[in-house]
């Protein structure tokens, strides 16, 4: 078994490969990153490197239209209302 280091906490960790290709982060790792939901995966060709994603401005903007009970279906109507000549 090979163990890397945790630059966190100086000891090693293990993070374990599922047959459905899951893994289980270590909770010292993950408690780092609270309130973060997705992760950006990518590769150094030697080493999986996870990136937390934050919200993007138009995720903010999505989420209060939504609250306000603004549909992607009333778009065109506010396009043409904007449009309009006065």
């Amino acid at each position: 078994m090979v163990r890397f280091p945790c630059f966190l906490t100086g000891t090693a960790m293990l993070a374990k490969k599922t047959t459905k290709n899951q893994l289980t982060l270590p909770k010292a790792i993950v408690s780092r990153f609270a309130g973060v939901e997705y992760f950006d995966v990518s590769t150094d060709g030697r080493a999986i490197v996870l990136r937390p994603l934050e919200v993007s401005r138009a995720d903010v903007v999505r989420e209060r239209l939504g609250q306000m009970g603004i549909v992607e279906s009333d778009v065109p109507d506010a396009v043409a209302w904007a449009r309009r000549k006065r």
